[in-house]
């Protein structure tokens, strides 16, 4: 059983509210793609050329502060674009109360806390019209987009020596699939060999032949146009800072002067590549009865916790809706720990709720904080929802309605408290569904 989420345009006691003063309205009906909106900006780097757009850390906000900060990406695609919602976050933290966590001076990822908010993501950069973007064990990719249109490039490298690259395409054809085999064209040179995904549900987008990989990253980098053609339909794709992102990689894998580099080559062997980093490991707690909790009709909170000022603020920031006021989830967490989800604000499609907990009598009434990849705690999460079958709360935020950019992240309820499992992000609406999205944290 999990929390009710709200998409675009659901009702929320029979009435759509949309707020003025939130961020992210519904998107318009135009042909041509989104516009680059950044979700976040930093300052240039002079070690390589025209950089810009890293996802900063998260800085701690209540509600309304995070209704100001929901990126607003104007110029939306057509409505076949919808297949892109998905799931994602944003978070922000509210006020000063006590976190549940099972030792809030811990970092249950292994980080130092306290991360300075205007530091950047080091595994974060932009060069030109690419974005770069590695994780916690050494993957990377590199995503160009679109000049005209809905289309975007991804160029991934898993870290180690045995890895090789791989490429993924995608746009948005007039039908919503590719009637025709899908080609990609770099100055004079057409490349075949795209594999598109299949199935009822398949997104638009192809995979390239692994035996072609090679040859189209090397045209790419030398390259001075790219295009995309599906039929009669044709999607041209910046090549301005491919070759800067995959050195960028080359040096962050350790790759420079190697046979296996993207862009550097040389003759040092492949076993000069340092190893990938492990993966963490997240152990969740056993599943335990949810009798008497979960997604009930009429369900209402402990008085203590409807006492808590936190609490009382989300109340006032709701008080637009009453119905929205009840829509509260529950779940057993412990034999000790309950569970509450509370609507804290909503908007045209991003619900932000806050999670708390007290024991199964309504006491000792305490609000949650989860860790981040940036190292700051959030406490408001954005359109989430929590299963107690796997013990995995998922939060994700739209950074606009059609859910192609913005922030995905889920965290296991574990003995230690909940601890991060994974992290994405796409700080670029660059048509990008959420599937594709470069892993900021993983864990297995």
């Amino acid at each position: 059983m999990t929390a009710k989420t709200f998409k675009a345009g659901d009702e929320v006691g029979g009435t759509i509210h949309r707020r003025p003063q939130l961020s992210g309205s519904s998107p318009s009906r135009r042909r041509r793609g989104p516009s680059t909106h950044k979700v976040a900006a930093s300052s240039q780097n002079p070690d390589y050329p025209v950089e810009s757009g890293k996802v900063g850390a998260r800085a701690a906000r209540r509600p309304s502060e995070l209704r100001r900060a929901l990126p607003a990406c104007e110029g939306g695609l057509e409505m076949r674009m919808i297949a892109l919602l998905a799931v994602a976050v944003l978070l922000a933290s509210c006020g000063d109360e006590q976190s549940a966590r099972a030792d809030a001076g811990a970092d249950p990822r292994g980080l130092a806390g306290g991360a300075d908010a205007e530091q950047p993501n080091p595994n974060e950069r932009t060069f030109r019209d690419w974005l770069a973007v590695c994780d916690n064990i050494g993957t990377c990719h590199a995503f160009g987009h679109a000049t005209e249109g809905a289309g975007w490039v991804r160029i991934s490298m898993a870290a180690g020596p045995e890895a090789g690259p791989r490429v993924v395409v995608g746009f948005w054809p007039e039908n919503g699939s590719f009637g025709d085999p899908l080609t990609a064209r770099v100055d004079n040179d057409t490349f075949n060999g795209l594999t598109a995904a299949t199935g009822e549900d398949a997104l638009p987008v192809a995979t390239v032949d692994p035996e072609g990989v090679r040859r189209l990253i090397d045209a790419m980098a030398q390259g001075r146009t790219m295009s995309l053609h599906a039929g009669s339909e044709t999607v041209p794709i910046s090549l301005s800072g491919v070759a800067a992102s995959l050195l960028w990689i080359d040096e962050h894998q350790g790759r420079l002067g190697t046979t296996t580099a993207l862009i550097r080559k040389g003759s040092r062997p492949a076993s000069a590549v340092p190893a990938a980093s492990p993966s963490p490991r997240v152990v969740a707690a056993p599943a335990v009865s949810q009798a008497g909790y979960g997604d009930q009709e009429g369900q209402t909170l402990p008085a203590a916790l409807e006492a808590l000022p936190a609490v009382i603020q989300c109340r006032a920031d709701t008080d637009f809706n009453p119905a929205l006021q009840t829509v509260i989830s529950s779940a057993r967490l412990d034999a000790n720990t309950v569970l509450w989800g509370v609507p804290c604000d909503a908007g045209a499609y991003n619900l932000i709720n806050g999670y708390f907990t007290t024991t199964p009598q309504g006491t000792d009434p305490r609000q949650l904080t989860f860790p981040t990849v940036a190292g700051e705690p959030e406490a408001f999460l954005v359109n989430s929802a929590y299963d107690p079958a796997t013990r995995v709360l998922d939060a994700f935020n739209k950074g606009r309605g059609l859910g192609d950019c913005g922030t995905a992240d889920s965290w296991v309820w574990t003995a230690q408290g909940f601890v991060l499992k994974s992290s994405s992000a796409m700080s670029e609406c660059w048509s990008v569904p959420s599937d594709y999205w470069p892993a900021l944290w993983v864990s297995e």
